[in-house]
């Protein structure tokens, strides 16, 4: 769904700066013009507005507390 998601915001005009644990998934959204980031902290600190599209609330705690989390 959030690829989708932001597939729907590139078509719109949108940059964006996206990142996927999985290192393939955003494949489709780099040849539509997307940026990739290593991690979610990288994507932070390049924008001024963030969406995140995650399965559960365990994936949304860790994008913003984990090891790797917004803010480390």
């Amino acid at each position: 769904m959030g690829n989708s998601m932001a597939a729907n915001f590139i078509k719109k005009g949108h940059s964006l700066i996206v990142y996927d644990i999985q290192s393939g998934a955003a494949k489709n959204l780099v040849e539509m013009g997307a940026k990739v980031a290593s991690s979610p902290a990288e994507v932070a600190a390049q924008v001024n507005t963030l969406v995140t599209m995650l399965p559960a609330s365990p994936h949304f705690t860790g994008v913003y507390t984990g090891p790797k989390g917004i803010f480390e």
